[in-house]
């Protein structure tokens, strides 16, 4: 059930062109246009330089996961909700769910496309880097991790959306300051105030953005006093945290997670 549910949310996903070619089209866009503007200097982090080119090929990998698998989710669930879908799904065989279980599945795999699509066009246009072996793995353990997550907090955030209308304000609102000032629109190196890095770390998002990065560059060396070490170390904690708010999202969904129109 939760397959055949998988697909029929593929299918009208699809059947939205607006909906699908913007989901595709923004990580690329964005990615384009902050490289054009920003991308002539390096960015110093950890004391090391990296090509702001291939800085923001990662950040924009963790954008897409978002995009995908929180504001998607959420602006989705929220029109299905005052559409009377959910309401009227509750009276068909399909369990609750199976139906949530689906949607889910299907943000992780757009989201998973367009990681492999930012990360292809990154390596043709910029020659950025492709995680391999070890890297590799943890790389695809926190695109897992943060994509579940994500889902758990867009099915949470719908609790504190009272209507359709509102949904893109306040979903927006609640994930666009934290792209600013997690790095993923602009970048945040040595130099960053304190300040903004410690609010960032409050937060899911700036985690999950050092985690993809440190993954996605983790084939990435430097010399060290006995031989080449990682230029950008990997921390499992920062997943750790990315996982526990997830579990949070998900507290709040099953406590507060409405079936029915909230006008």
């Amino acid at each position: 059930m939760i397959l055949h549910q998988l697909r029929f949310t593929n299918v009208a996903f699809w059947r939205n062109p607006f909906m699908a070619s913007s989901t595709f089209a923004l990580p690329l866009m964005f990615l384009v246009i902050f490289t054009a503007m920003l991308g002539a200097e390096d960015v110093m982090i950890g004391g090391t330089p990296l090509k702001q080119s291939t800085y923001f090929v990662g950040t924009m990998a963790a954008f897409g996961v978002i995009s995908a698998c929180y504001t998607n989710i959420a602006i989705g669930t929220v029109f299905s909700r005052d559409s009377g879908v959910l309401k009227r799904l509750r009276g068909t065989p399909l369990p609750p769910r199976a139906y949530l279980a689906a949607r889910v599945l299907h943000g992780m795999i757009v989201g998973a496309i367009l990681v492999v699509v930012t990360l292809a066009f990154g390596r043709l246009a910029y020659d950025s880097p492709i995680p391999e072996g070890q890297a590799l793995l943890r790389f695809t353990v926190t695109f897992v991790v943060g994509s579940l997550a994500f889902a758990a907090l867009a099915l949470a955030i719908t609790a504190a959306v009272p209507n359709a209308e509102a949904a893109p304000a306040i979903i927006n609102a609640s994930i666009l300051p934290l792209l600013f000032l997690s790095g993923i629109f602009i970048p945040l190196g040595d130099d960053t105030p304190t300040w903004v890095v410690e609010l960032s770390e409050l937060f899911p998002v700036s985690h999950f953005a050092e985690a993809m990065r440190a993954s996605f560059l983790g084939n990435v060396t430097r010399p060290g006093p006995s031989g080449p070490v990682p230029a950008f170390p990997f921390e499992w904690d920062d997943v750790l945290i990315v996982g526990v708010w997830g579990l949070a999202g998900f507290g709040i969904a099953v406590r507060f997670f409405s079936w029915e129109p909230r006008r």
